[in-house]
């Protein structure tokens, strides 16, 4: 079977963008992570401040480089404090990774159908189209690393003739990882350059891979904000840096740090779904082969693979995430692995791959039509269902073109997420941060009122969002609620916490009303009854505006 000559990767990171977009672009989903970047990011926009991080309650975070939140500042400073602000260059991080992915097999490999797969494989994996979906650290750190590894592959090409470029991409793409994550991306960073230096197969001397311009430039901006800081708040703040960085994420017990290498060994394998199904035959022979055929880029893709099982062993808490640094580099290897298992001829076994997915695409998009009819639903909805529709039509008729089925099968892995947010739109959204946006305007609320928060944090981070810097908004605990709140003009209470204020002496209204997510079968038995708003006011979070008298 020929490959797809027509493949662009620009169109095609043009399509992750758009497919995952919808998903990404409003709070479908919100990751708890997120609120520590995102109310810093405000905060910043309210001081001027853009080098220290507060948290919600207005108490300093130092856990993270700052580079995280200025990518969150950049959001809201371009499109305003909004869901599609925080996130926006997250999505398109992702689609940055994929263009990586496809310019560092470029580099290696002559082979079309080997460049061509890696982009596909890359951005089907549901590691980053999730990680792209969340302000949070984790696709910045894959998409500086990818670039990197376009360096790294560079120097694993040309060897000591590599041109400049790769010093500039491998250094600038270090550093900047670090800025986005510390000491992750020190170690994958240091370990990669020691390979160059020893390994037997390409070794690169140091005085090559020393290019001092780019050396020097990568260590200013990896540096940057620790010398800012420490000239600001002294050597304190790396207490807080270090403690997140080492201490709390190091397991010390032996059956924790087994069951953290296994399932990271797992995931590593099944996160590639579809496209390890396509390797699995004859796997150990052809690891041999390819192998011996080149032992410099299998050697490396295995040192950072084996650094990456091992950094997640030892941490007290795995997630998935923690993968995406090495998921770039890998997907090259995959791909290269794919191909010369002879990918292209498996032509059966690739129709029954999208036949499947074609299948599940189509039941995700009919479960978000039922909800959408049987709920108010809004214009734009409904232009997203004959999108989605439109492509599943499309995909049925690439189907009979041989050479389209790698592409299809990418695009209908994507496909699953973008009619997903059909369903969850009337599950999340307007989020409670959009809900008090419209109230705080209905009512006439005073910009510059100081409002305090009591409730689930994350909930706080999207309220905080939606009224936005003109509001002075403030996390108070249940420990100081008491004392505090006669402080602020307003309070934002969740339902539960209503205990917590005096019999008397303040008006209160209902400002937010959700679905609850853990009650999603009660919401679907409650459609079939035809009292769903009933049961939406049962057993919805609900949110209310306070006002001390």
């Amino acid at each position: 079977m020929q490959p797809d000559k027509r493949f662009s990767i620009w169109y095609f990171m043009l399509v992750f963008a758009f497919l995952v977009g919808p998903f990404a672009l409003s709070f479908h989903m919100h990751y708890p992570d997120e609120m520590y970047y995102t109310d810093a990011a405000v905060k910043m926009l309210q001081t001027g401040d853009i080098h220290t991080p507060f948290l919600g309650s207005d108490e300093m975070r130092f856990k993270k480089p700052i580079l995280t939140y200025w990518f969150v500042l950049a959001g809201f400073e371009l499109f305003g404090v909004t869901p599609f602000g925080s996130r926006i260059f997250f999505l398109l991080a992702g689609a940055l990774t994929v263009g990586f992915v496809y310019w560092g097999a470029s580099v290696f490999f002559k082979d079309s159908r080997v460049t061509k797969l890696s982009a596909l494989i890359m951005a089907s994996h549901p590691v980053l189209i999730l990680s792209a979906t969340r302000s949070i650290p984790d696709v910045l750190l894959g998409m500086f690393l990818a670039m990197s590894a376009v360096g790294f592959l560079g120097y694993l090409r040309h060897g000591n003739d590599a041109p400049k470029k790769y010093s500039w991409l491998l250094f600038l793409g270090l550093a900047l990882a670090f800025e986005v994550k510390g000491l992750p991306a020190a170690a994958l960073g240091g370990l990669g350059l020691f390979y160059l230096l020893v390994n037997p197969w390409q070794r690169i001397k140091i005085q090559k891979l020393a290019y001092l311009p780019a050396l020097l430039t990568a260590v200013f901006v990896a540096f940057y904000w620790f010398v800012a800081m420490y000239a600001v708040h002294g050597a304190d703040y790396l207490e807080s840096f270090v403690e997140d960085q080492v201490g709390m994420r190091v397991a010390s017990r032996h059956l924790l740090v087994i069951q953290n290498v296994l399932l990271a060994t797992l995931l590593m394998v099944v996160m590639f779904l579809p496209w390890f199904i396509f390797g699995a035959k004859g796997f150990k022979n052809k690891f041999k082969e390819l192998f011996n055929h080149d032992k410099a880029f299998t050697g490396f893709v295995v040192v950072w693979v084996i650094a990456i099982l091992l950094m997640s062993a030892v941490v007290s808490k795995f997630y998935e995430r923690y993968l995406l640094p090495v998921v770039p580099l890998t997907s090259i290897w995959v791909a290269w692995l794919l191909i010369q298992n002879g990918i292209l001829e498996r032509v059966k076994l690739l129709k029954g791959t999208l036949i499947f997915f074609l299948a599940l695409n189509s039941l995700v998009l009919l479960i978000g039509i039922f909800f959408n009819l049987m709920l108010p639903s809004g214009f734009w909805i409904w232009i997203q269902v004959l999108i989605a529709a439109g492509i599943l039509f499309y995909l049925i008729g690439r189907s009979r073109s041989e050479r389209a089925l790698p592409k299809a099968i990418a695009i209908s892995v994507m496909l699953l997420f973008f009619e997903a947010s059909i369903s969850t739109y009337q599950i999340s959204l307007p989020d409670a941060g959009q809900l008090i946006k419209i109230y705080t305007k209905e009512q006439g609320i005073m910009p510059g009122s100081k409002i305090a928060y009591l409730g689930h944090l994350h909930t706080g981070s999207k309220i905080r969002i939606g009224l936005g810097p003109d509001y002075l908004m403030t996390d108070l605990g249940e420990e100081n609620f008491g004392a505090r709140y006669r402080e602020f003009d307003f309070l934002i209470l969740e339902e539960k916490h209503l205990d917590k204020l005096p019999d008397t002496g303040y008006e209160m209204e209902l400002a937010a009303l959700n679905w609850d997510a853990k009650y999603l079968w009660e919401m679907v038995k409650s459609l079939w009854n035809g009292n769903p708003e009933e049961v939406k006011n049962q057993l919805g979070k609900k949110f209310f505006w306070i006002k001390p008298l």
